[in-house]
């Protein structure tokens, strides 16, 4: 397994990934660390027979999708990766979009367990995490330094794998797309998040703004954020 590949010069999408290694339809999928619920609705709005319980622990955007939700297969639910509201051996797939590094480092051995609980024995868990690397990472820094986070994510990952708990089913590094028209857009996506209160200063907020801004004005509003999965399968 690798924290970093080398070379990544694939560009694509999670669903791009997902959809080509993982059969979810008549399937029991959980996700983890939800968030806008993105890709909630479009999992659950593809294929047939699918069911998906989504956990998130962002109380406001919790209530947020709750209140929007009109979809028969989908729940939401409050909870994080360290306990999760499922019964043993009932769960197909685990989905964790960009979640595992925001579960805290010293629960990250019991969530992974946890995700072990849950699944049936052969299930996946597909764990999508984005890379300490490129130009939009550079921006992030600025105020949100994920480093040792994302570090720790990925070692118990890798842990969770040397001790038997996964086998790994694959490791799949790609470049995803991401897209700002403008300062104003990154602001209300990224800085205004209710999940994490930034309190930037001005000083770091005008950095964080003309960094954006040069590179709007020199490459375009798409970045290309290094991406790492690691689909992982509870063992038969």
């Amino acid at each position: 397994m690798q924290l970093i590949a080398d070379d990544i010069s694939t560009i694509c999408s999670d669903r791009d990934v997902y959809t080509t290694r993982l059969a979810l339809d008549n399937c029991a999928i959980v996700e983890l660390g939800c968030g806008t619920a993105m890709h909630t609705h479009a999992i659950a709005s593809e294929g047939v027979g699918r069911s998906i319980t989504a956990f998130e622990v962002d109380e406001t955007q919790l209530a947020i999708n709750v209140a929007a939700n009109q979809a028969p297969n989908v729940r939401f639910a409050y909870g994080g990766a360290e306990k999760i509201a499922c019964a043993d051996a009932s769960t197909d797939v685990v989905f964790m979009f960009k979640s595992l590094h925001h579960v805290p480092h010293t629960s990250l051995t019991d969530a992974l367990k946890e995700v072990h609980r849950i699944l049936k024995p052969g299930g996946h868990v597909y764990i999508s995490e984005p890379l300490f690397a490129g130009p939009l990472n550079d921006i992030i820094r600025l105020f949100h330094d994920e480093q040792q986070v994302r570090k720790a994510a990925y070692t118990a990952v890798r842990a969770s794998v040397a001790s038997g708990v996964f086998e790994l089913a694959e490791q799949v590094f790609f470049l995803s797309p991401v897209q700002f028209e403008n300062f104003a857009q990154f602001d209300e996506r990224l800085l205004k998040a209710t999940h994490t209160d930034f309190q930037l200063n001005d000083e770091t907020l005008t950095q964080v703004r003309e960094k954006l801004e040069s590179h709007i004005a020199t490459t375009g509003s798409e970045f290309l954020a290094p991406m790492r999965v690691d689909l992982l399968r509870r063992p038969t």
